[in-house]
């Protein structure tokens, strides 16, 4: 495979739009049928395998009709913190607590103010 991030936008629609078309075909589903399935246009259905993929919302549709949203895993899921990182997360939010007033313990002087 190609490195992804050489190629245009252009080259990686096309790309995405290729494999569309392919996984379609190996589930012997006709475009109007995939069309009807995931509540786009047929005319939506042939742009996208084209690589003209102008609509993020028709794509999870298609996606999810061709039972590939899968490939999307990675961008919903939660980073998970390693301990390190959870004890500097919770250090760094106990650090910002707001701290109340409070009395001056019994003894202490008052300074004056140099006003």
């Amino acid at each position: 495979m190609d490195d992804i991030y050489i190629l245009s936008d252009a080259m990686v629609l096309s790309k995405v739009g290729n494999h569309l078309r392919t996984l379609r075909l190996k589930q012997n589903i006709t475009q109007q049928n995939l069309a009807e399935a995931s509540n786009v246009s047929l005319s939506t259905v042939k742009k996208m395998e084209k690589g003209e993929i102008r609509s993020f919302d028709a794509f999870l549709r298609v996606l999810r009709t061709l039972g590939r949203l899968d490939v999307l895993q990675p961008l919903v899921e939660e980073p998970q913190l390693s301990p390190s990182e959870y004890y500097d997360l919770v250090a760094t939010a106990r650090s910002h607590e707001r701290k109340r007033a409070g009395r001056k313990p019994n003894g202490s002087v008052k300074e004056e103010s140099t006003w």
